[in-house]
């Protein structure tokens, strides 16, 4: 549940980035498409970055270290 729930919120940036993008090409500087889809994509990621923290704090989600050689 966890992980889709962190491949959706990523789903969703991704998207709203593209959008953003998009906006930027099409819109030739007459809306502000674009600057909502970057600020939407902005606030997914501070979520997002935030319930990982929540989740790690409160025991949820197990880090895990990298090995290296």
């Amino acid at each position: 549940m966890k992980t889709l729930l962190i491949v959706g919120f990523l789903a969703l940036i991704l998207y709203n980035l593209g959008a953003g993008l998009y906006y930027m090409l099409v819109d030739t500087g007459q809306s502000k498409r674009t600057v909502n889809a970057l600020t939407k994509r902005i606030a997914l990621s501070v979520i997002l970055i935030l319930l990982v923290a929540a989740g790690i704090a409160t025991g949820y989600i197990q880090p895990h270290g990298v090995h290296v050689g």
